[in-house]
């Protein structure tokens, strides 16, 4: 990230940002504002100030999440303070290629959907077109915005998993999760900030993850409190997959780590200590915690997954009944949806790939796929190494559900944790030496050095 974020930039020759101002505070403050409804408003909680985001019923409108139509009007924003709309959408592209494409192709499929009238409008706008906004505009280099998205993560994720350990404790959801109103009432798992359980188990998983490999910037201790805190929460939203994937993965980084830790002989006394006192705590911790309880929802889904390890062996059979015509371009959807009911997919086809194919085609589903990998990779590329934990966390929970291949804010959090929290220190390393080295050069040559 080595473009500044700049102000009101003035008309240059070149058509780029101005370097070394700081971004204007409406724009810092709009995106600070738009990351915490993003993470700490669901569609439980705007249906009770009449917003039905996750139902059919009611405004096309409202079928968008608000921090989507927020980032949109900051997008704008900065257009206008650009001085030319054209040449700032030019050059944030130009530094972020990759989103600008995802981008670009979400609004192309977006027309197609339209104009064929095939479910997913609102879909291709919060799925994608919302982290592709955010990537551009978070390309532009600003510390202090950065700060402020990190303390929002970390407050709304802590808030999100105290309020989902009250929900299993008093059996009372606060926010549950609604589709046209309704409310499951035979799903008691906590539903918290971020809406639908699921949602919420695969978004707490990569937060895990985060933490472990990113975050650098918290104190150790307050990190590992709220790793505890956090895993505590996934409990209670009952993700399977989310539980196996931050064990797994979370127990193969710290195996990693604690290696590298002895071969190189920097082991910390007290902090070896403070962990094996933490481990022979941890027996009589989960003891406890079983015997209030606290691990019989999630055992109960292992037991009993209400239908969802058959239903991801029953959607392969939906194509036996579609010809290659269809599959390239897409089926009628009326036949999807009555192939659907028969074979026992009322909930939906858990797979996005095999969703996206369903019921938008081949052709469609590969287009979209091409620009979400270059997408992943270049957010990948502008944080600092750790990124690969939470990465291939989320690779692997994607696959698990619909997610993608329906209306999801998941991914816009998942890049702007990893963006923030993953924030690499060598933009301003990097400046800082060459500085220096500059300062050496004038010293040699008998120059004043700079100031």
């Amino acid at each position: 990230m080595a473009a500044t974020w700049a102000a009101v930039p003035a008309a240059s020759g070149h058509g780029g940002v101005a370097s070394g101002r700081s971004v204007d505070r409406v724009t810092r403050f709009g995106v600070t504002v738009a990351v915490a409804l993003l993470f700490g408003v669901s569609g439980g909680l705007l249906w009770v100030v009449g917003y039905n985001y996750e139902g059919l019923l009611g405004s096309a409108l409202t079928k968008i999440h608000p921090s989507t139509y927020l980032f949109v009007l900051l997008f704008a924003w900065r257009a206008c303070l650009f001085g030319n709309p054209v040449g700032y959408a030019v050059d944030v592209a130009d530094r972020r290629p990759a989103a600008a494409l995802m981008m670009v192709t979400a609004i192309v499929l977006l027309c197609v959907v339209v104009l064929r009238q095939r479910p997913g409008m609102a879909g291709m706008i919060d799925t994608y077109v919302a982290p592709s906004l955010v990537v551009l505009m978070l390309g532009e280099d600003d510390e202090r915005a950065f700060a402020r998205l990190r303390a929002v993560i970390h407050v709304v994720m802590t808030a999100n998993a105290l309020l989902a350990l009250f929900e299993f404790a008093t059996k009372t959801l606060i926010f549950p999760y609604r589709f046209d109103g309704a409310v499951f009432v035979n799903d008691l798992r906590s539903t918290a900030l971020q809406g639908h359980p699921l949602s919420n188990a695969t978004v707490t998983a990569i937060y895990v993850l985060a933490l472990l490999s990113g975050s650098r910037s918290l104190p150790t201790s307050l990190r590992l409190g709220l790793i505890g805190l956090q895993f505590a929460a996934l409990v209670t939203f009952g993700g399977r997959s989310a539980m196996v994937v931050t064990i797994v993965l979370g127990g193969f980084y710290l195996l990693i780590l604690g290696v590298g830790k002895l071969r190189q002989g920097r082991v910390n006394l007290l902090g070896a200590a403070l962990g094996f006192m933490l481990a022979a705590l941890l027996p009589v911790a989960i003891v406890l915690a079983a015997s209030y309880g606290f691990f019989d929802a999630l055992l109960e889904r292992f037991v009993s997954d209400n239908g969802s390890a058959n239903a991801r062996v029953e959607m392969f059979e939906l194509f036996k009944h579609l010809e290659l015509r269809d599959l390239i371009v897409g089926p009628d959807i009326d036949l999807v949806e009555s192939l659907r009911r028969i074979n026992g997919l009322e909930q939906g086809i858990e797979n996005p790939i095999i969703r996206m194919v369903i019921y938008q085609g081949i052709v469609f589903t590969l287009l979209m796929a091409f620009a979400f990998a270059l997408f992943m990779r270049e957010v990948a590329r502008h944080c600092h190494p750790g990124i690969w934990l939470p990465m291939l966390g989320w690779l692997l929970l994607l696959n698990t559900s619909e997610s993608i291949a329906s209306k999801t804010a998941i991914l816009t959090k998942v890049v702007v944790m990893a963006l923030a929290l993953y924030r690499p220190a060598r933009a301003v390393v990097g400046r800082g030496a060459q500085a220096g080295r500059g300062a050496a050069n004038d010293k040699r040559k008998g120059l004043p050095l700079r100031r």
